[in-house]
């Protein structure tokens, strides 16, 4: 197939890639290389299955021209604002990077004739709850504007299906870890322990409860429902069954780090920042059900995905940008 990746040059548009080529499909992607890494795709810029146009999505003309010339078959929409604490300060952070590039997708998809979409959604649209979730819970109340521009971006996709006759995939992600990652929680105390193999600043009081997914599991799992769902709107829950702490989180990235008597410090409040959701449980049991399983628990995960980055950081140092994971 000839497939659109928007947002591929990031943490997790970057390793869809690199499975969608592997599976002999054509892909194009489209970055403005904001959040995104060239360094993340440039094994496969000389590949004549790849094309890659560095480009703002929200700039319409020359998305459509992308669309026009490019005659997909289906777009994977991974582009939005990652950094939610910046979206919290920011308010048209998310307003652009997060809804308005998917209304601009959804566009050039009713104008190019394109039927089929995936859209990376989130745990983040479901608000604060403390019970586990499922697809068809609501109210919905998000605290993060994040959060509510997935939701929106969500429901104009519900619309666009009824409307346009399209086909849509939603995948509400957990929180996701792995190599390539240029934030979040593990990124930020690899980063801090090696500044500081001392002493480690946590956000929030530590007990904050989180689902983790490793990155590669994660792109199994969009693939896996995209071929076995076959629904005009399909929407699932992605994650482990299980949570881990971030203090928890913190001990395992010590202990990969090879690290003794290194002393926690706290900032306090019950979650990171303004717009965090300090505890979530996910309710798995659609995913289940279709056949996917998560391979590991979130602990798991983030022992795998510390081990990736510390990895990547020692081949960063040792030989530049040649590195490729």
């Amino acid at each position: 197939m000839k497939i659109l990746v928007t947002g591929g040059a990031g943490f997790i548009g970057s390793h869809l890639i690199d499975y969608l080529i592997s599976r002999q499909h054509y892909v194009v992607c489209v970055d403005d290389l904001s959040m995104g890494r060239l360094e993340h795709i440039r094994h496969h810029l000389q590949n004549s299955h790849f094309e890659f146009f560095e480009l703002d999505i929200l700039n319409g003309a020359e998305l459509n021209q992308v669309f026009s010339s490019g005659k997909f078959q289906c777009v994977f929409h991974m582009a939005a604002n990652s950094d939610i604490p910046a979206g919290v300060q920011n308010m048209n952070l998310d307003l652009q990077k997060t809804f308005l590039t998917t209304h601009c997708v959804l566009e050039c998809m009713k104008n190019n004739g394109v039927k089929d979409l995936v859209f990376a959604s989130s745990s983040a649209i479901y608000g604060k709850s403390y019970e586990p979730l499922a697809e068809g819970d609501g109210p919905l109340r998000p605290v993060s504007f994040y959060g509510a521009a997935k939701l929106a971006s969500e429901a104009y996709i519900s619309a666009a299906c009824e409307v346009h006759d399209l086909r849509a995939w939603i995948i509400r992600f957990p929180n996701v870890v792995g190599e390539r990652a240029t934030h979040g929680v593990v990124f930020d105390f690899i980063n801090k322990l090696r500044q500081n193999p001392g002493r480690l600043l946590i956000l929030g009081d530590g007990k904050q409860q989180k689902p983790y997914l490793y990155v590669k599991d994660l792109i199994e799992s969009i693939l896996f429902v995209w071929n076995n769902s076959s629904g005009d709107l399909n929407c699932f829950n992605i994650a482990p069954s299980d949570s881990v702490t971030v203090t928890q989180i913190a001990e395992i990235v010590v202990g990969e780090m090879g690290l003794g008597d290194v002393e926690f410090s706290y900032t306090g409040q019950d979650r990171g920042w303004p717009g965090d959701v300090p505890r979530f449980e996910y309710d798995v049991g659609k995913i289940n059900a279709l056949g996917w399983k998560a391979p590991t628990t979130s602990a798991q995960a983030v022992k795998i995905a510390v081990k990736a980055q510390l990895r990547e950081i020692s081949c960063a140092t040792t030989s530049g940008n040649n590195c490729r994971w």
